[in-house]
């Protein structure tokens, strides 16, 4: 028998096939919410974060007297990754792979508003104005993305095939990666910035990237360059950034992350110039749950047959390696 405890969001309906588990004679089920989440665990074997967002595990972890795997239903698992479960047997996977394409889509969704001058067609739309203006080709530009993941990798196949020159960086600098070639190491950004024409974000929160992109890395960015958030609104210093908008230092900004969401709104960022803002949704295309569902279900199977986990977080680093 295997004990399976799904934290689930407040007020959100269980999908039918994470409570048609429990009609398994092998598997025991308890669907909890945060609140009673400490009551759940004693003898609990799985733990699914479809709450991927909750911090609840962190203060009745205690409480896990059998617990061997946790699956986080998104990509991010930094709100997860507490001292105590760190220094734990049990194992983290998450959801690497189902957003890749829809994420690499929403990061060209951008950059093809601003080279195509997007914002400013729609203000002369609403105006009424005939306004032709010249845009800027897409194919011999230069793209650096920090984030060397899955996702950075799909980023930079589809702005590859557009004819965009497209490097890297990441935890650690290398050479010969077979999707970016040489990687930087982003400790060493501002360095690397000069001639690009997109950076884009996708990094993951941990202790070296947190606050990543501040006054010293928008300073050194062209002033025509073009700034991505899809990845951890804390790694970027979001003063810092409207700063280099207000002031012309960089020439915009799509963001779909910040660093407190939702965005109060009375913030600065709504009001700054060419930038793109959008509520953390660049993963979330249509039939996005099920095929997170897909995957969950695929590495339960997994587990119950014994068999590796083909990913795995590396907990030291707070991403998958």
């Amino acid at each position: 028998m295997t004990t399976l405890t799904i934290l689930n969001p407040p007020g959100s309906p269980v999908p039918d096939r994470l409570t048609e588990l429990g009609r398994r004679d092998d598997v025991d089920v308890r669907i909890v919410t945060a609140d009673r989440l400490g009551e759940a665990l004693p003898g609990t074997e799985v733990l699914l974060l479809w709450d991927y967002f909750s911090t609840a595990l962190t203060e009745v972890f205690d409480a896990a007297d059998e617990l061997r795997w946790i699956h986080v239903a998104a990509a991010g698992v930094d709100a997860l990754l507490f001292d105590e479960l760190i220094a734990s047997e049990v194992v983290v996977t998450n959801a690497r792979g189902v957003f890749d394409r829809p994420i690499a889509e929403f990061v060209l969704s951008f950059v093809l508003m601003h080279a195509k001058s997007a914002l400013g067609s729609l203000a002369d739309q609403r105006e009424h104005r005939w306004n032709r203006r010249s845009t800027r080709d897409l194919a011999g530009t230069r793209a650096l993305i920090v984030g060397t993941g899955s996702i950075g990798r799909e980023i930079a196949r589809v702005l590859r095939a557009l004819g965009v020159d497209v490097s890297g960086a990441g935890s650690r600098a290398r050479t010969g990666d077979a999707d970016f070639g040489d990687v930087i190491d982003s400790a060493d950004l501002a360095a690397h910035l000069t001639g690009v024409d997109w950076v884009i974000d996708v990094a993951p929160l941990t202790d070296r990237t947190a606050g990543l992109f501040d006054a010293e890395v928008f300073a050194a960015m062209e002033p025509h360059a073009f700034f991505v958030n899809v990845g951890r609104g804390a790694t970027v210093d979001t003063d810092a950034l409207v700063t280099a908008l207000e002031t012309g230092a960089i020439a915009g900004a799509g963001i779909d992350v910040v660093d407190v969401e939702p965005l109060p709104a009375d913030h600065r960022l709504w009001e700054a110039p060419s930038v793109i803002i959008t509520p953390h949704m660049s993963g979330d295309t249509e039939g996005w749950r099920e095929r997170l569902l897909d995957q969950f279900l695929d590495l339960f199977e997994t587990y119950r047959a014994g068999r590796p986990f083909a990913h795995t977080v590396d907990k030291e680093a707070g991403y998958v390696r």
